[in-house]
């Protein structure tokens, strides 16, 4: 068990970002956020037609907050991958008001920390910029080793996994969490 998220960052110093659990009351600002972060295309991309076939895990959305005021969001989606549990994270979305201040990497990190201690699934998976998430510990993956349900920008695939092979030995179509079972 691990211990509350807000209970973790609640001490952060004026102006900096903290990190909670997501509630129903927090639909609205995120559904904002997206549509402002990701304009009308978003429902056509490759991770929200993976998002359309397995539902997210309420349990690792958070919010970001600076001074109390909601700033991002980030959502997870159990998955599996050749017969290996694992997450699909995003979206992650920081409003425009609020960026260069780490609140999207603060989220990336935390709720990649949080799903990967159920010891439930093996890695975060993540379509991105390598100059972004490279950095905080993803790699990327062998081109076409991990098969969307839509196109993708193979150099944009990255993993982040405790034990650093499966960054490699993973292959295979995104199937449900179930499916790795």
């Amino acid at each position: 068990m691990t211990m509350p998220v807000a209970a973790q960052t609640a001490a952060s110093p004026a102006g900096q970002p903290i990190v909670r659990p997501a509630t129903p009351a927090d639909d609205a600002f995120v559904e904002e956020l997206q549509a402002t972060a990701f304009g009308p295309g978003r429902f056509a991309r490759t991770a929200f037609r993976v998002r359309e076939r397995f539902p997210i895990d309420p349990s690792l959305s958070l919010i970001a907050e600076v001074d109390g005021t909601p700033c991002g969001s980030v959502w997870m989606t159990p998955i599996s991958v050749g017969g290996v549990r694992g997450y699909l994270l995003g979206p992650l979305a920081t409003h425009p008001n609020f960026r260069k201040r780490g609140a999207g990497k603060l989220l990336a990190r935390e709720v990649s920390r949080l799903a990967l201690e159920r010891g439930e699934g093996a890695f975060v998976l993540l379509v991105g910029d390598q100059d972004y998430y490279c950095p905080l510990g993803w790699k990327a993956t062998p081109p076409g080793n991990i098969r969307f349900p839509g196109p993708v920008d193979p150099g944009r695939v990255l993993m982040l996994a405790g034990d650093e092979n499966l960054v490699t030995a993973v292959k295979g179509a995104i199937a449900g969490f179930d499916a790795g079972a």
